[in-house]
């Protein structure tokens, strides 16, 4: 008995198929919210990683990518920052307001891709946590470039992708699209400057982080 495909690649695909890079989010959270696919990335914790940097925010500015069930948001909100969290698809917003109807995190229906103008060096930390491997690499430079764009004087981007330096990727499926040191290093660009960037989990993923 052949092994159903899961439901983010069909709908990637499908959605690739029409020139549209993110739409497949929104059809895989509703398809979800009926019960009829998961999302692979749902856990109800915070990113293990994020978890362990905890730096208090004391007011600062922070900005959470790919913002999914609010789960890293909410973190975040705990320990002192003020939270933009976005995500492409609204229903993912909806049912992160719904999670935490008292939150005081701003849930924004955003795209990487075109972000607001407004969100220029508006940010004391971004988090961005395996959301542009989810695009073709015909995608990545200008979702990178949104990053490092975001980010404030002085302020720290927290970026993690699946790493492609121990990966089998001739026999690879896709997605997510896996990063080479090259594409993570490239959000250092527009005054942005790596500070590290070390593999973890085995060599499964890169974790960096960046300054302005």
């Amino acid at each position: 008995m052949t092994t159903p495909e899961p439901a983010d690649r069909v709908l990637a695909r499908a959605s690739l198929a029409q020139g549209n890079p993110t739409g497949w989010f929104e059809q895989l959270y509703t398809a979800a919210a009926r019960g009829e696919a998961e999302l692979p990335w749902a856990r109800n914790v915070p990113n293990v990683e994020l978890a362990a940097w905890a730096s208090p925010g004391e007011g600062r500015r922070a900005l959470v990518v790919g913002s999914a069930l609010g789960d890293d948001a909410e973190f975040l909100a705990t320990a002192g920052w003020a939270v933009t969290a976005f995500d492409v698809a609204s229903t993912a917003i909806e049912a992160a307001r719904t999670r935490f109807p008292t939150s005081t995190v701003d849930y924004v229906v955003a795209d990487l891709l075109n972000p607001p103008g407004e969100w220029r060096q508006a940010f004391d930390l971004i988090v961005e946590i395996m959301n542009v491997q989810a695009m073709p690499r015909d995608f990545r430079p200008a979702a990178v470039a949104s990053l490092a764009g975001f980010l404030a004087p002085g302020g720290t981007a927290l970026v993690c992708e699946v790493a492609e330096e121990n990966m089998d990727m001739e026999n690879w499926q896709s997605p997510p699209w896996p990063f080479s040191r090259a594409d993570i290093e490239s959000v250092a660009q527009d005054g942005v400057r790596l500070v590290s960037l070390e593999t973890i989990r085995g060599g499964a993923r890169y974790w960096a982080t960046f300054t302005r």
